[in-house]
């Protein structure tokens, strides 16, 4: 745990690089599906929604890059972004299971972000580390 908390900074960059990743998903939705789940989605509304999903996880990993440099905004950037994989792995694991072998990058890296987030939400709300200030 201690290791997490002297370390969250860079962990949180690398998770938000990671995440931003998904960038591509806006630029061509397609090739990140095959990318990521080793299938396509056809239509126009496919497009739209595979758009904006890839605009949501980068944005969750700009807010990981921007919350690494602003420790005041941890606490909220890691749990949105902890629910957010947590929520993509259990679809993954349930309707999509069958996606599963392709993601497996996926589920790895977001799992272990999961994991590592959760910890350090557990170490400072347990005052483990010294919280950050919560002044306007």
């Amino acid at each position: 745990m201690n290791f997490i908390r002297s370390n969250i900074k860079w962990i949180m960059l690398a998770g938000g690089v990671l995440t931003c990743t998904m960038a591509l998903a806006i630029v061509a939705p397609q090739l990140a599906l095959q990318r990521t789940f080793g299938a396509t989605l056809e239509g126009p509304l496919a497009e739209v929604v595979v758009r904006s999903w890839g605009m949501l996880v980068t944005l969750v990993g700009a807010m990981l890059i921007y919350a690494a440099y602003r420790p005041v905004h941890r606490p909220l950037v890691l749990l949105v972004a902890a629910v957010s994989k947590a929520a993509l792995l259990l679809l993954i694991a349930g309707p999509g299971r069958e996606f599963a072998a392709t993601a497996a990058p996926v589920i790895v890296a977001d799992g272990l972000m999961v994991v590592l987030f959760i910890v350090y939400l557990l170490s400072i709300k347990a005052g483990h580390h010294d919280a950050p200030s919560r002044s306007l």
